[in-house]
């Protein structure tokens, strides 16, 4: 049985893996490095945290790992392109419709049923997301607009693909993803400006952005049900462009901030009651 305690440490662990995600706008910004060589170059550092975190280079297969591990390979690439195709706006947005195909995922392959209070939060986050997205949304960039959508449904499929091996370690699969992502992307590493401010960013989106909130993520998923992690997670989105601000001034509107703090009061619904629900069966 998962202990109350548990699910609260889980909680928080998501959250603290949302804040990390939500660093990445800000320091993808200020690099000079391309998205591929961003991909490859944060993936080393990454693995690296996740292989002293797991301790093992991962030998048994099963399909719930591999499937989780091309889900985040697929999530990470398709949000790259999405994101040079469309807005980053479209491309957070359309990327964080993830809770609805969780819906359906995690009923038919994990038996995990929406509570009352999860469509209540949904509908509330993305009320508060559409408002927060709404004067930047745009129809334009139709193929990136559509990449986002199927990074959304894999970020859906490894969600639910990392909660199914809650008996397991989840995080053998983010391991997985990051050193393909590491090889694959390290060509790319060579042909771009080796200066000591863009390792430093490397580093730190491979070390704390990736990685560490990786280990929270893939600790905290084993604990609380595929949906709820993902609402709690649209924290990333909120959040992102508030760094942009407070460190290089881009000014959100006043729909953003009024949709932000209708997200926060979503987000704060679902934690809070998932972290005062009776302990569920591991």
């Amino acid at each position: 049985m998962d202990t109350l305690s548990e699910r609260r440490k889980a909680i928080l662990f998501v959250i603290f893996a949302a804040i990390l995600w939500s660093t990445g706008g800000l320091m993808i910004k200020i690099t000079s490095w391309g998205p591929l060589a961003i991909l490859g170059g944060r993936s080393i550092f990454s693995s690296i945290v996740m292989l002293i975190y797991v301790r093992r280079i991962p030998t048994k297969w099963t399909r719930w790992k591999i499937l989780a591990a091309v889900g985040h390979i697929l999530t990470a690439s398709l949000f790259v392109f999405a994101t040079k195709l469309t807005t980053a706006a479209n491309a957070i947005f359309l990327q964080y419709t993830a809770p609805v195909y969780i819906i359906l995922l995690a009923a038919w392959f994990l038996r995990e049923r929406p509570t009352r209070v999860d469509w209540i939060s949904m509908f509330i986050i993305f009320s508060g997301m559409f408002l927060f997205f709404g004067d930047k949304l745009s129809l334009d960039g139709l193929y990136g607009n559509l990449l986002a959508v199927l990074s959304g449904i894999t970020l859906a499929f490894m969600t639910v693909a990392l909660r199914a091996q809650k008996e397991g370690s989840p995080a053998e699969s983010i391991l997985i993803a990051h050193l393909f992502m590491a090889i694959v992307g390290f060509p790319f590493v060579l042909k771009e400006s080796w200066t000591v401010t863009n390792w430093l960013i490397i580093l730190y989106l491979g070390v704390f952005q990736i990685g560490l909130s990786f280990v929270f993520f893939s600790a905290a998923i084993k604990h609380i049900p595929a949906l709820e992690a993902t609402l709690i997670s649209t924290l990333e989105p909120v959040l992102n462009p508030i760094w942009v601000f407070l460190f290089i001034g881009e000014q959100p509107g006043l729909f953003a901030l009024v949709g932000g703090l209708i997200v926060l009061c979503g987000v704060a619904l679902n934690a809070i009651s998932s972290a005062r629900a009776a302990p569920e069966s591991a």
